[in-house]
């Protein structure tokens, strides 16, 4: 199938591909029941030897810069507690660390989480986290404008390969908390 986005020579609909993701991806998708069927996710293969993202859009689509979203792992403390949360904004945009995400999580403090944290948590590879997946207890902050796109490209919790998927399905997202202002 052609991919909506990119230049990917083959997309495949995410269920047909769980041999590809990682566990808790696989998972996610496996048990999917937002209102956008789990078919549309996809599942396009990438080589990891072009991650960089200068170098992916070259490879894979100069449109890819807007319409792409990362997420990224925070840990808010409070009192000595750590809580950790997710963070999806369009690539383009930085996650609000010290204002949103801090006032949202109710903490003193907040930052990015340390590469082992991230992936021992997550059980996702470094450069790969999604936010399909993600352990249950932590909220997924997704920016408002993440939603606005027909499809975003993130990570496959792997650095090999990626996912696209309908922007309003993160909305769907078990523990999903949609935020407008959350990329500045």
């Amino acid at each position: 199938m052609r991919a909506p986005i990119g230049d990917f020579d083959n997309a495949v609909p995410a269920p047909e591909a769980l041999a590809e993701l990682t566990a808790p991806v696989a998972e996610a998708v496996r048990n999917w029941r937002g209102s956008v069927p789990a078919e549309r996710i996809l599942y396009v293969d990438t080589d990891p030897d072009l991650a960089d993202t200068a170098v992916f859009v070259q490879h894979y689509g100069a449109d890819l810069p807007e319409l792409s979203a990362n997420c990224v792992v925070v840990a808010g403390k409070r009192g000595g507690e750590t809580t950790l949360a997710a963070c999806l904004v369009l690539s383009r945009t930085k996650v609000d660390v010290n204002g949103t995400v801090r006032r949202q999580l109710g903490a003193r403090k907040a930052s990015f989480a340390p590469m082992d944290l991230a992936t021992g948590e997550t059980g996702m590879e470094y450069g790969g986290i999604t936010p399909l997946g993600l352990p249950a207890a932590w909220p997924v902050l997704v920016d408002s404008a993440v939603l606005d796109l027909s499809y975003v490209l993130v990570g496959s919790g792997r650095r090999r390969g990626k996912l696209l998927v309908p922007g309003k399905a993160f909305a769907q997202i078990p523990g999903a908390v949609v935020i407008e202002g959350l990329g500045i």
